[in-house]
Formats: C-alpha cells, structure tokens, sequence
C-alpha cells in the first residue's frame, strides 16, 4: 500500500491522534484503515494485532510525556523539581488524555522491554527523589506515591472529578506543597 504511505510511525501517530479525540478504546484496526482509506488487511504489514497498535501508542505517549519532564527538570532541585515534574506530568496528561491512557494499560515486561521512554521515566523520577536524599527501598515507595497521586489526581481531574470546585489548581498546588513536605519528612521503616 505505498500510495496510502503506510508505515508503522504514521499508524501509530493516527492511532495516537485518534486516542486522543475519542479515547484509547475507539482505537481498532477498522477505525485506523477506515481513517486512512484502505482494507483493514493493509495494516497487518506495520503492526501485528490491535495490541501491538496500542502498545505502540503507548510508548509513543511514554516517550513524549518523558522529554516534556525531562525538559521540565532539567536543572531544578527539591519542591522545584517536583513541582516541574508533577506539572509536565499533568499537562500532558490533560493534552492528550488518550495517549495518557495507553500508558496506563498493564504490559508484558517483553512488550517494553526496549522502551527508553520508560526507563528513562523511572531514572527521572528516581533522580529527583535522591534530591529529598532517598535510597532504596525507600526511592520505589516514594515513586509508587508519586505515580499513585499524579495518576489519581489526572483520572479523577479527566474524569470530572472536581468539576464541582473551580479550584482544581489551587488544590493541586497544595498537593504538591504536601507531597513535599512529606517527602523532606520521608519515614524511616524503623519509625
């Protein structure tokens, strides 16, 4: 199919972009050839099944979510670079909720294995947590608290959540000040 210009890159940016405007579930391989005006049977040379397309968008949204942290980070320190972090994280979250949720699917460990958006992920995320002077096991709880809230909140937020409060920044800037806190204040397991 040269003359649609198929290739696994362009199927999984219009996977990506079709993520976002309906969600990641309207995402099937007949919505996709129908999108680009071809027999579904066109696409099965540039992904394998509907969940090689969605584990492709997923590490496209990893990947893009990691450089806009990353760029958020670079150079911060403490509650900057948390705070860096957590708004990057949300931001794109909220840009681009269907790709946000690809990333929240359960993966094979051989499905990622060469994902450098997640591994890169982890590293960032464990090199602003050394900031608060963590080390293991302390930095995956830590992590897995982050992970947790960011998500919580993002889920909650896209979901209307808090569409009954106009304060759903002003809460989320609390959040942060309390993760902080908690984090310069991080329990020993011996406490």
């Amino acid at each position: 199919m040269a003359r649609a210009g198929l290739s696994a890159a362009r199927l999984t940016e219009a996977a990506a972009e079709m993520a976002d405007e309906a969600g990641i579930d309207a995402v099937t391989l007949s919505a996709l050839a129908r999108r680009f005006g071809v027999k579904d049977a066109s696409l099965y040379s540039h992904v394998r099944n509907l969940r090689d397309l969605r584990v492709r968008v997923a590490m496209l949204a990893s990947e893009e979510m990691t450089e806009r942290i990353a760029a958020a980070v670079v150079g911060r320190a403490g509650r900057d670079a948390l705070v860096a972090f957590a708004d990057a994280y949300r931001d794109y979250a909220l840009e681009h909720p269907g790709r946000y949720a690809a990333t929240q699917m359960r993966f094979d460990p051989e499905e990622v294995a060469d994902s450098v958006g997640l591994r890169r992920s982890v590293d960032l995320t464990y090199g602003m947590l050394r900031g608060y002077g963590l080390t293991e096991p302390d930095l995956t709880d830590a992590g897995r608290l982050l992970r947790a809230t960011f998500h919580g909140y993002v889920h909650l937020e896209l979901g209307g959540g808090f569409a009954h409060s106009p304060e759903v920044g002003a809460s989320w800037s609390r959040s942060l000040d309390a993760l902080h806190a908690l984090l310069e204040r991080w329990p020993s397991r011996n406490a």
